[in-house]
């Protein structure tokens, strides 16, 4: 199967995307490891495109298509990360919570940081039982821009409590 890559900047960074002919298979953090790099397809040209659009404060939802490999459980997972509304956080208890058992709270944790699809599946908006930042594969002063990028974004006061 084909594969097609773009580097794009951003305020945190060079991002590295990678695709199939049908979706998204890959967004992360590559700092300024990768020189730009255009996009290569069709595809990555709209997820560039939008994600330009969610740096500018201008998108709040990705409308292309995307997905990564995993286990039923990450699946799971991951999908439940689509379900937390743009500007707002939720703790991993929670996430366990909404999986149905408080207690695979360290698997639902192991999975949300092995998300592919960096800011399209908000893994950044997990946060700890007490607000605070921790664990983001992405760094967490990324982490923390992305909140606060969002609740700047979203309408929502900053969620100031966090960054303490």
């Amino acid at each position: 199967m084909e594969t097609f890559t773009a580097v794009i900047s951003s305020p945190l960074g060079h991002i590295l995307l990678t695709a199939t002919e049908e979706q998204v298979t890959e967004i992360k953090f590559v700092g300024d490891a990768l020189p730009l790099q255009a996009a290569t397809s069709p595809l990555l040209q709209v997820a560039s495109s939008q994600l330009r659009e969610y740096f500018a404060g201008s998108r709040t939802e990705f409308s292309f298509p995307f997905g990564q490999e995993g286990t039923l459980f990450q699946q799971r997972v991951w999908a439940g990360l689509l379900d937390i509304p743009f500007g707002k956080t939720i703790s991993y208890k929670t996430m366990a919570i909404r999986l149905g058992d408080e207690k695979c709270i360290r698997a639902a944790g192991t999975a949300n940081g092995k998300n592919q699809l960096a800011i399209v599946v908000p893994c950044h908006r997990v946060v700890g039982a007490n607000g605070a930042l921790v664990g983001y594969a992405g760094e967490l002063w990324r982490k923390q821009w992305l909140l606060e990028h969002e609740a700047k974004h979203s309408g929502l006061a900053t969620q100031s409590a966090l960054f303490g």
